[in-house]
């Protein structure tokens, strides 16, 4: 064996000018470099695998066992990188389980580079596992894999998930090519711990500080967005690759292009409880999917087992002529239910859908509107009947002079109280509703309504003396956009923002040249009156109410087509 598989070998220098390049046997040392070839006076690089996130892999021949052996070589300089590297080192060196690649107590090293050294590359030499990925497996299987295979998958899956939880280990990137089959056995073993996360527990999940680290389509939506994870995240990429498995299909392929969620029951047979366990698993909510592996495996032996084929009896079997002459009517009799089945779906599906996105978007447009007019009330109290508005008046006037014209008699201080006021307000109208898929930040999201509409107001105070128009425009789109990222919606949120904005604008720009609003009024004196107060409840509730329309037309219309049409 050695004789053939070292003939080749490779200096695993990534910083080598010639890298990746091969040696002849025998070189103790690269000719290009100087760095070593065998590395520890043990492991001789035959041939690259790949690469894998900052790491290159190598296959290495252990002269101390005469076995092949996997090399993972960090590439990546970063102090995180050299971290999380380590981390993964400790884990696989702390794990002695048949479905986790085996790691040596001294599996970890630092190799020196240079001469005289220079620099440390971090090196991890692990078990090899002979054997396909699920990946692999599924390319051969364009259809999508038996129910049976998935299902035994699945329940090793489960096991091996509850020995890592109960070392509190996250794997965190669970996918089909994660997942192998070993040659030998045929037994699942997961790989790649490169996102593996320790926790602590006590009497609770304790988490340390997380780093942002996903696989699009597999990942949840916590670890997405950089929070903390729980075992929870590996039961969704679990439930989305075994999904994947079933139908063929990668997790975007099936996502719904309202909701996100996978929309894959129709595609396949496959028994009730299982797939009713799978759609639990892949829930967005953290806290609607199953806590622990235990009461997944519960679940799975509670879960009656597919039917067996029905038996026809003789009596009922039929000729292959009398067959033959009942093919044709079957099958357009199939047809037709088929593709009426199918109408009706659709129908049915469109009409749910339809009415769901008007309920919704009527929600937010309700509460956001009831919500800036108490909101612009309070704010018009405290800007011109307390001493809030005069204190903020001066100090603007002394802080930002340049605000002020010298023919101009405003209230600085009273205006940006109330427009911050109208902000906060229809952020949290917004908010309340918990509309379009959003994520109710309750503290976030008025904050940035109150920062949004202050900076818009502005934008009109600099712009107006030149153009109101424009004027207009530039306070009603920089406010709507700020608010609109600050409101937590899960996905293509600036999509959203931009077309929120834009539309809100718009609509204001075609009012506004039809003079349909009375803009040279909104620049108040120190004392405006009961007409000016109504003037601005009717401004900022309508802004309220086309920044919900636009919201809603753009989730439930704009982001689905552009799906559709293939964006992500």
């Amino acid at each position: 064996m050695l004789q053939s598989v070292s003939s080749v070998v490779f200096c695993i220098n990534p910083h080598d000018p010639q890298h990746p390049h091969s040696q002849v046997r025998g070189n103790k040392f690269c000719t290009i470099c100087g760095s070593p070839i065998a590395l520890k006076n043990r492991y001789i690089p035959l041939q690259i695998l790949g690469s894998g996130g900052f790491a290159k892999i190598y296959t290495v021949w252990d002269l101390a066992t005469q076995t092949e052996r996997v090399l993972k070589v960090l590439v990546e300089t970063a102090p995180k990188a050299r971290e999380l590297f380590k981390q993964e080192a400790d884990i696989l060196k702390s794990l002695r389980h048949p479905a986790v690649p085996r790691v040596e107590p001294d599996g970890y090293f630092q190799l020196s580079l240079g001469n005289p050294p220079q620099r440390l590359l971090p090196c991890l030499v692990m078990e090899k596992i002979n054997g396909q990925t699920l990946e692999d497996i599924l390319e051969s299987h364009p259809q999508g894999c038996p129910e049976a295979w998935v299902l035994n998958w699945f329940n090793q899956a489960v096991e091996i998930l509850r020995e890592l939880h109960k070392k509190q280990i996250i794997h965190r990137d669970l996918k089909p090519s994660n997942l192998m089959l070993r040659q030998e056995t045929n037994q699942l073993v997961v790989i790649d711990f490169g996102g593996a996360k320790k926790i602590r527990s006590a009497l609770f999940w304790s988490k340390e500080s997380s780093t942002r680290l996903y696989s699009p389509g597999y990942s949840p939506p916590e670890q997405s967005e950089g929070r903390d994870v729980e075992p929870a995240a590996d039961f969704y990429a679990l439930g989305r690759t075994m999904i994947q498995l079933l139908t063929g299909k990668s997790p975007p392929e099936l996502a719904d292009s309202v909701t996100g969620e996978l929309r894959w029951r129709h595609l396949v047979r496959v028994t009730p409880g299982f797939a009713d366990l799978l759609d639990e698993l892949v829930r967005e909510d953290v806290r609607q999917r199953p806590t622990n592996a235990a009461r997944i495996q519960k679940r799975l032996a509670q879960s009656p087992q597919k039917q067996p084929g029905r038996q026809v009896s003789s009596s009922q079997q039929v000729t292959p002529l009398t067959q033959k002459s009942l093919n044709w009517s079957q099958r357009v009799t199939s047809a037709f239910t088929k593709g009426f089945s199918q109408s009706t779906r659709f129908l049915v599906k469109f009409i749910t859908q339809l009415v769901r996105a008007c309920l919704d978007t009527t929600k937010a447009m309700v509460l956001s509107a009831i919500a800036v007019c108490v909101g612009t009330s309070v704010g018009f109290v405290l800007a011109y009947w307390s001493p809030l508005g005069s204190t903020v008046d001066r100090l603007l006037s002394q802080q930002l002079p340049f605000l002020l014209q010298d023919d101009t008699q405003i209230a600085l201080g009273s205006e940006i109280i109330l427009f911050a006021a109208a902000g906060l307000a229809t952020a949290w109208g917004l908010t309340v509703a918990g509309s379009f898929g959003q994520r109710r930040r309750y503290f976030v999201a008025p904050l940035t309504g109150f920062v949004g509409y202050g900076l818009g107001w502005l934008v009109w105070l600099a712009a107006t003396p030149y153009n109101s128009f424009w004027g207009m425009a530039g306070l009603i789109a920089g406010a709507v956009t700020v608010l609109t990222l600050g409101l937590g919606l899960r996905n293509s949120y600036l999509i959203h923002a931009v077309f929120a904005s834009v539309g809100t604008t718009i609509l204001f720009a075609i009012l506004l040249s039809f003079n349909l609003f009375p803009t040279p009024i909104f620049h108040l004196n120190p004392q405006p009156g009961w007409f000016e107060f109504w003037v601005y409840i009717t401004f900022f509730s309508f802004v309220s109410l086309a920044l919900s329309f636009w919201l809603g037309i753009s989730y439930y219309l704009i982001v689905p087509c552009l799906r559709w049409l293939g964006w992500r």
